[in-house]
């Protein structure tokens, strides 16, 4: 997106007319203006092109961030299900050592 300019501050504030008879050169400052007027239309378009570009990213970040919220709740929802599961586990293991020790008991 590297775009040639016409002028830049200094060559704006640099410039010297030449004085005519009336004043300065109307053919100059036409030119100048010209110059002027084309940059104005550079910076236009660029401006409208990074909003563009801004307004995707907006929407990539949108996007995203509803994504993330999405993963996050599977996760969480899996680490309760893993802590549902381990305490399921825990009773049975506690079922299954104490029917050992109640059918050691009837023997």
């Amino acid at each position: 997106m590297e775009t040639k300019l016409n002028l830049d501050v200094h060559a704006i504030l640099d410039k010297e007319f030449h004085v005519d008879f009336k004043g300065y050169s109307a053919s100059e400052v036409d030119a100048l203006l010209d110059l002027v007027i084309e940059d104005y239309q550079i910076y236009d378009q660029m401006i409208a092109e990074m909003s563009e570009t801004a307004l995707l990213q907006e929407r990539t970040i949108a996007s995203l961030k509803a994504k993330i919220l999405e993963l996050e709740g599977k996760q969480k929802m899996m680490s309760e299900s893993e802590n549902l599961n381990v305490s399921q586990m825990d009773i049975l293991k506690r079922l299954s050592r104490l029917e050992q020790i109640v059918y050691q008991e009837k023997k």
